[in-house]
């Protein structure tokens, strides 16, 4: 049953990741197309806070489907984390008649719009934003297919010097907590060696592999390490100590956020995007928008932000047929 939706408004908070510019252009040109009013807030939190607020048109989202970043902006804010802050938010909202929010963005995106429907009473739906794929209820987020890519093809570039100068490089990538990115990868990549958080691999076994592997002929090697295993630096230097090799760190860093997105995720942001204003007017809010299987669903956000752990026996797997083409 629907439910009264005049104008409604839209953000992007937290790390920005490629596909985000879709689903704004998803989110806008479908509420106009159901005849609802969209009002764009910039930076996140800390924009809506200060009333950074416009209306957005169909127009206002022309050629920017495969542009990267976010044409709203996007930044972290102290002040909303606190309830005062949350409330000046609210007060916004309603100062702009803004009757519900979609809120694009990863896991401190979410808790986020957990708070103003806690505080306020605000409808929201989440877009999960994010290249590490770290919300559960959700096969993929909106960015992460990109950054792979991304990673892919640094490590194609740099094997072409590991392979000329026989060398070791540990190359490190974004993923604190979810080794998405990694993983996939490492194997795409033909890299040696995954280091992940949950991969019970020590560094004196990685350095007894490479010793052996030298033995047999092989002259080069590539780690691939998700930054909640550890820094490339460090680890290069530990097995640089271990071999008496040279090897080399590298950090990709904040490249794995940029780009034109893939097509994968240009078509996830669009029918998310689209969803999202549907689920609003259908009286469906206070959840995030999911792909499963190939289908759309929403999850609650304790479910996406607080029950995150997924995938593991395919990390394993992918892991194990890393290690296995690597041999």
């Amino acid at each position: 049953m629907g439910v009264d939706i005049r104008r409604i408004g839209v953000l992007t908070s937290g790390g920005d990741a490629p596909g985000m510019n879709a689903a704004i252009r998803s989110v806008v040109r479908t509420a106009v197309y159901k005849g609802l009013e969209v009002r764009g807030i910039m930076r996140g939190y800390e924009g809506l806070i200060a009333g950074e607020i416009f209306e957005l048109s169909s127009r206002s989202v022309s050629n920017i489907l495969g542009r990267g970043g976010t044409i709203l902006k996007t930044a972290r804010s102290r002040e909303f984390l606190t309830e005062a802050g949350q409330m000046k938010a609210v007060k916004v909202i309603r100062d702009n008649g803004i009757d519900a929010l979609v809120i694009i963005g990863g896991n401190g995106s979410l808790q986020g719009a957990m708070a103003l429907e806690r505080v306020g009473d605000v409808r929201t739906i989440g877009v999960p934003g994010t290249i590490d794929n770290d919300l559960g209820g959700t096969d993929y987020t909106i960015g992460c297919n990109t950054s792979v890519d991304t990673v892919l093809d640094a490590i194609d570039k740099i094997r072409d010097t590991v392979t000329s100068m026989e060398r070791v490089y540990v190359v490190e990538v974004m993923g604190r907590e979810e080794p998405y990115i990694a993983v996939r990868a490492g194997l795409a990549g033909g890299t040696e060696e995954v280091l992940y958080p949950g991969n019970t691999m020590d560094l004196k076994t990685v350095a007894s592999d490479i010793k052996k592997a030298k033995t047999k002929g092989k002259r080069s090697w590539i780690i691939i390490v998700a930054e909640g295993y550890g820094s490339a630096v460090a680890i290069s230097r530990e097995i640089e100590s271990l071999t008496g090799y040279e090897v080399r760190p590298v950090t990709l860093g904040h490249i794995q956020r940029g780009g034109s997105p893939t097509a994968p995720d240009r078509i996830l942001a669009s029918v998310m995007g689209a969803y999202a204003v549907e689920s609003i007017v259908s009286g469906k809010t206070g959840k995030m928008v999911a792909i499963k299987g190939h289908g759309l669903d929403l999850v609650d956000y304790k479910e996406a932000c607080f029950e995150r752990e997924k995938d593991k026996k395919l990390n394993s797997d992918l892991y194990s047929t890393t290690k296995l083409l690597a041999s």
